[in-house]
């Protein structure tokens, strides 16, 4: 397929609202996760899994997702996922008892892993080379800015009419984003493109494929740790500043992290490869977490980790065109970044609190430095590989 020498980013900008839309599929839940506990208060400490529930498809069928989209078309799939999602939110609305939920969750996560998996894909697609950097660092910021708009909003629209509005509300917006890229968004499926959908043996084949090529892996390898931590300190590291320093601390992390990979991360960027902006933003985490680890407790030092944290996010989708030429490598590629993403989103939170509370404050800090480590060793690896072909 030819670059584009425009950038369509109008278009742009509604994939990144479909990530929104995905995005908030965790988020509507998380921020009205008390509410849901008052719901269903025979569910149990089981309830926490009504949040992570998603991840578990995206661990499972990530790769497989991107194969799917690649062949089946990045157009028709992304407009079913939209509408499944706007579906599956009105009938949760309707506030069902707790297995069903759990149920119609299970389905959301269908829904959350092809958007993710081809919104990327698209907008590389319809980026110019020049532009392609950009929104790429845009989409990176969908789902911090998704937890932000959900938090700032929905809980205000809950207090004012109700635990189901917040539903109602999602359900809305994604049935409009798909009714809008149902008019705007072409279709980028090659027309001599295998159509025929993987069997079993060819998903498992097709995983070892992946995994073993240096291009195909390399974003989805580092994006293992950044998500790892990302989640981990996001929920952990509130609670160990001090108490009149909590609110500000949650709310600057994320945003810390959307400003640096909007400003510094793009202007990084212009003058280097993705990888290297990847590895500058792993170095600055340890060095940033090295200080934390030796001075707990400051808020200002948790939000400086996010910001190097904000280079990692962006960077790593912009990796996947650098790495790969065609949609369908680069759909895989976005299919192996959200297995990854959702495998790091799943164990990061409980295996880091396990640490705290086993092992105190320092080990934590010592744990998540040794990721960021292991996502420099991961690209540098990856960089050697390709280099020796």
């Amino acid at each position: 397929m030819k670059t584009p020498t425009s950038t369509r980013f109008g278009l742009v900008l509604l994939l990144w609202a479909a990530g929104l839309g995905a995005a908030a599929q965790f988020a509507k839940v998380s921020v009205i996760f008390p509410d849901l506990r008052e719901l269903y208060p025979d569910a149990g400490t089981e309830i926490g899994f009504l949040v992570s529930v998603i991840s578990f498809m995206g661990i499972i069928f990530g790769t497989s997702a991107g194969m799917i989209v690649a062949r089946v078309g990045f157009r028709r799939l992304i407009l079913w996922a939209l509408l499944l999602g706007a579906v599956v939110s009105a009938y949760q609305a309707t506030l069902p008892t707790v297995v069903p939920m759990f149920a119609s969750r299970v389905i959301e996560g269908l829904s959350h892993l092809v958007i993710v998996v081809a919104a990327p894909t698209l907008i590389a697609q319809i980026s110019s080379d020049r532009h392609r950097p950009m929104t790429l660092t845009l989409w990176g910021t969908f789902f911090g800015v998704a937890f932000s708009l959900v938090a700032w909003f929905g809980l205000p629209l809950v207090e004012a009419y109700g635990l189901h509005s917040i539903f109602v509300a999602h359900a809305a917006f994604m049935f409009v984003v798909a009714v809008v890229l149902y008019f705007l968004l072409p279709s980028i499926l090659e027309g001599d493109a295998d159509r025929t959908l993987p069997g079993f043996m060819d998903v498992i084949r097709r995983h070892a494929v992946i995994y073993r090529s240096p291009h195909m892996s390399a974003a989805a390898l580092g994006w293992l740790f950044y998500t790892f931590s990302f989640v981990s300190l996001l929920t952990l590291l509130p609670e160990t500043v001090p108490p009149e320093s909590r609110a500000f601390v949650a709310g600057a992390m994320p945003l810390a992290s959307i400003i640096s990979s909007m400003t510094l991360g793009i202007a990084l960027l212009r003058v280097t490869s993705a990888v290297a902006v990847i590895q500058t933003g792993f170095l600055a985490a340890i060095a940033i977490g090295s200080a934390l680890w030796l001075s707990p407790g400051s808020p200002w030092l948790c939000v400086l980790l996010f910001a190097a944290l904000g280079l990692v996010q962006g960077a790593s989708f912009a990796a996947v065109p650098q790495l790969n030429d065609t949609p369908d490598t680069q759909a895989m590629a976005n299919g192996a970044i959200a297995q990854m993403g959702n495998l790091g989103n799943t164990c990061g939170t409980p295996f880091a609190l396990a640490v705290l509370v086993s092992f105190g404050y320092g080990s934590m800090m010592m744990l998540i430095i040794l990721c960021y480590l292991l996502g420099i060793a991961a690209h540098f690896v990856m960089q050697r590989r390709r280099l020796a072909h």
